[in-house]
């Protein structure tokens, strides 16, 4: 069982920048992807980006471009970050970080919720224009 945790969100006018961490609770060797979803009311869970144990990424296109998923291995504690730059007001949500032990094979499958399973708490962003 591995916990995490999301740090980071809060207000932010239109243009700005925040940047968002989410912490494990223990080693994540087994982890292959770490990713960001959000996901704003009346609306799907979206995946925002996501990162696998070799450091490829991959990014949902309404962030292309803007985000930035990174992460640092300090301890075999793995944290992922979020660098969100140029945020636009759509981009308000609650923003989860996730985790997943299992490989799936299809290039998809990386912003499919149901492939994750260990979940953050969520932390809220909220864009003003």
């Amino acid at each position: 069982q591995v916990q995490l945790a999301e740090s980071g969100g809060g207000s932010v006018q239109a243009g700005g920048s925040l940047r968002l961490s989410c912490a494990a609770s223990r080693s994540t060797y087994n982890i292959y992807y770490l990713a960001w979803f959000r996901q704003s009311p009346g609306k799907e869970r979206e995946g925002v980006a996501a990162i696998d144990s070799d450091g490829r990424t991959q990014y949902g296109e309404a962030v292309k471009g803007r985000f930035i998923i990174s992460q640092d291995n300090a301890n075999a504690k793995r944290t992922l970050y979020l660098q969100m730059n140029s945020l636009k007001s759509e981009d308000s949500a609650v923003y989860y970080c996730a985790a997943r032990t299992t490989v799936w094979s299809a290039p998809s499958s990386w912003s499919k919720d149901f492939t994750y399973n260990y979940w953050g708490r969520g932390t809220q962003v909220t864009v003003s224009s």
